[in-house]
């Protein structure tokens, strides 16, 4: 058994309790899967499972080492293999499905946040910022980044402009809300990262608790 699914987020909804209540939720196109590859601990030292997102559109471009486990495993390549830890048996050319998970189980996703480009130090740290009024010239400035004379430069880690968004980030501990197997979707708790349309990366999670989004 795979502890984890690659997918596509789909979008943000809300979805209505028996209560009434209304709970906030994502969607996500979680696989059908294929089970590329297996570590062993004999071999590798650990135990795991390569799984591969199977789409419509097949991957065309793939490197000989790539090219040599797919077809040691009989499969077409697909564009995204991801590793996960095995919770029981599982073989090459299994497929995975959005079935491993039930409701109220608790999952991590992890994906890659919305790109922003090149922006000030205002929007990428949460700056203050200077005076607003008249005649200030320091409404958007950084401040001060180290002293002139001594030690005469900056420090590493400084907080500055540059690229904001386009990173790695996991959401822990969400809640699974719905599962619809038929169409492999799964509804969590909360938001996700990343852009709709964007990869994810679905496992069971290993921290016990309420999530923040369950907490509120």
């Amino acid at each position: 058994m795979i502890d984890g699914l690659i997918g596509r987020k789909v979008g943000m909804t809300q979805v209505f309790e028996e209560d009434g209540s209304v709970v906030p939720v994502t969607v996500l196109q979680a696989g059908p899967c294929i089970v590329v590859n297996l570590r062993s601990a004999e071999k590798d030292g650990y135990e795991s499972a390569q799984v591969g997102l199977v789409e419509a559109r097949p991957r065309r471009r793939i490197n000989k080492p790539e090219a040599g486990v797919f077809a040691k495993a009989k499969i077409p390549p697909t564009r995204l293999v991801r590793e996960f830890p095995l919770a029981g048996p599982a073989k090459v050319g299994e497929t995975v499905l959005a079935s491993i998970f039930s409701p109220k189980d608790r999952v991590d996703v992890m994906g890659i946040t919305k790109g922003h480009g090149f922006t000030g130090v205002m929007a990428r740290h949460g700056f203050s910022g200077g005076a607003a009024s008249h005649g200030s010239m320091f409404h958007r400035a950084p401040g001060s980044i180290g002293a002139s004379a001594f030690p005469s430069r900056t420090f590493p880690g400084m907080r500055g402009a540059g690229r904001s968004g386009g990173a790695r980030r996991t959401v822990r501990n969400l809640l699974v809300v719905r599962i619809d197997a038929e169409r492999n979707l799964i509804a969590v708790r909360g938001a996700v990262p990343g852009p709709v349309g964007g990869y994810v990366t679905i496992r069971r999670t290993k921290v016990a608790g309420k999530s923040p989004a369950a907490a509120k």
